[in-house]
């Protein structure tokens, strides 16, 4: 229910916001996304996998003004600790 919320004041596709983020990201390709509460500001967020390492590259884009907010670079192992939901950082 609260994606669907989210969906409906998001003003940036996911497909804008997903192109957006790939150009962070040369030649990645997109494990997941989720549009998400961040600081209060409504963002689309995707890990991003590139080739030649194991590292992920969440990028956090404004799904209000389809500005690239955040670009982390996550190590495999902090990813799968994130999966597991050892991080509590996000809403």
């Amino acid at each position: 229910a609260k994606q669907a919320k989210y969906m409906a004041e998001a003003k940036v596709s996911q497909t804008d916001a997903q192109a957006t983020a790939l150009a962070q990201a040369p030649n990645g390709t997109v494990k997941e996304s989720e549009l998400e509460k961040e600081h209060g500001k409504l963002v689309w967020s995707f890990d991003i996998a590139t080739p030649d390492t194991t590292d992920i590259t969440e990028v956090n884009v404004d799904a209000m003004t389809g500005k690239v907010a955040s670009v982390e670079k996550e190590k495999a192992e902090d990813e799968a600790k994130e999966t597991k939901g050892e991080k509590s950082e996000k809403d």
